[in-house]
């Protein structure tokens, strides 16, 4: 009889490591809070698979930006300071992570990690036939305003051999979209990929429900987690119990709120908002996903439509959407693609992405024997599930992991 697998979340990420377990012979069951999967994190993001564009948000010099960011009314970073003693320890341990020596061997963690899910999804794609996500590779163009950070990326560069570094000219001529004189240059990787997640999570969804070895518990929320000797063996769902044989948490920023004794999870939610824009017959949308690093924004076609998405709201656990920063998402966006849609009929969201304070995802084992951890992605949640899940079903299997693991524990139980 085949294990069955408990996975809490019906995310990007649970769904991912749903479908790669049941690919290697598992039984799963999906717990979701909500009638519906994809419909938190995973709904609208920004939907660049951006690979090689993974270094993490702590870095050297970023407090010192983030206080000039702060006095300014279109900063990109919102700090709310709340009585929450889970902020200003993610705080404490993100301002410790400030340094260039943290960054870089962080960055190559993720790296690492991305490039393992690249692989992973285009063997989906082709294996499984995998489609109906909007999935195309068009290339991302990660543009400059400012000549002292573009100096400093085009002496960085994270693949230089998959990379051309690109005048304004020249990026104008990559992508006539672009607003003219807006640039002083960019960045070019042209293997870079963009899709709908959500409709990822969907296909997804499909397919694991077609195999026959899937259950689904959606709507129950998990109230406790059982456990005993050093292992898990059930789950609270209010007053139903259901046994496990092997727990693997998922669920987001929410993951904390499972509490076990010896498991400290250093996620919290930091906001960002999209837009969707619809593209009608007389637009002109850009077509390579950019990332508009001076004012971090981020723009992705997907089908007939234009997402932007940006912000980092370190406002606690409120998702609710804030008229003002998205107002300066739409302002911003028609300044640099006046032409690019429908801003009128734009669909407006925000999502909480569960961060840690290096950026590092939480992956891999904990201190009881059948607990697995897939947690923590930040804004890299669509660009890294595959790989996360291909890695978590090899664990669960008792198989060599496709890649070192070093750096993705941080010590979580």
């Amino acid at each position: 009889m085949a294990q069955r697998v408990c996975i809490i979340g019906g995310g990007v990420i649970g769904l991912a490591t749903a479908y790669a377990l049941v690919r290697d012979g598992f039984d799963v069951t999906v717990i979701e809070a909500r009638d519906a999967l994809g419909s938190q994190t995973s709904f609208a993001n920004g939907g660049q698979l951006s690979y090689r564009y993974v270094a993490p948000l702590a870095d050297a010099g970023v407090p010192l930006q983030a206080i000039g960011w702060m006095l300014r009314g279109d900063s990109p970073l919102k700090l709310r300071p709340r009585l929450d003693p889970a902020q200003w320890r993610w705080m404490v341990s993100f301002l410790a992570a400030c340094r260039s020596s943290v960054n870089r061997e962080n960055a190559a963690h993720l790296l690492r990690l991305a490039l393992l899910s690249q692989d992973t999804l285009k063997h989906w794609r082709e294996d499984d036939g995998l489609a109906d996500f909007q999935w195309r590779r068009n290339g991302k163009l990660v543009t400059f305003r400012n000549s002292g950070n573009f100096e400093h990326a085009r002496n960085k560069l994270a693949d230089p051999q998959q990379q051309r570094v690109l005048s304004a000219a020249e990026c104008a001529q990559l992508e006539p979209a672009l607003a003219e004189g807006a640039f002083v240059g960019g960045i070019h990787t042209p293997d870079e990929e963009v899709g709908d997640c959500h409709a990822f999570c969907q296909v997804l969804a499909e397919r694991l429900s077609a195999s026959g070895r899937c259950e689904w518990r959606m709507g129950q929320t998990v109230t406790g987690i059982r456990h005993a000797n050093g292992s898990v063996n059930a789950i609270e769902l209010g007053e139903q119990v259901l046994a496990v044989d092997q727990l693997v948490i998922a669920a987001g920023h929410r993951s904390p709120l499972l509490n076990l004794p010896g498991l400290q999870l250093p996620l919290y939610p930091l906001k960002g908002y999209s837009l969707t824009v619809p593209i009608g017959a007389g637009h002109r949308a850009p077509d390579v996903s950019i990332t508009d690093y001076d004012r971090k924004i981020v723009y992705a076609r997907i089908g007939e439509q234009l997402r932007v998405a940006a912000m980092v709201d370190i406002v606690g656990f409120d998702p609710a959407v804030d008229p003002k920063r998205l107002a300066l998402i739409k302002r911003q966006a028609r300044d640099t693609f006046p032409n690019a849609g429908d801003y009128e009929a734009a669909v407006e969201w925000a999502g909480m992405r569960p961060a840690t304070p290096s950026g590092v995802p939480l992956l891999g084992g904990t201190a009881y024997r059948n607990l697995w951890l897939n947690l923590g992605h930040g804004a890299l949640g669509f660009t890294l599930a595959c790989g996360s899940a291909r890695l978590l079903s090899e664990l669960i299997g008792q198989r060599q992991p496709s890649i070192d693991l070093h750096g993705f524990n941080h010590r979580a139980a």
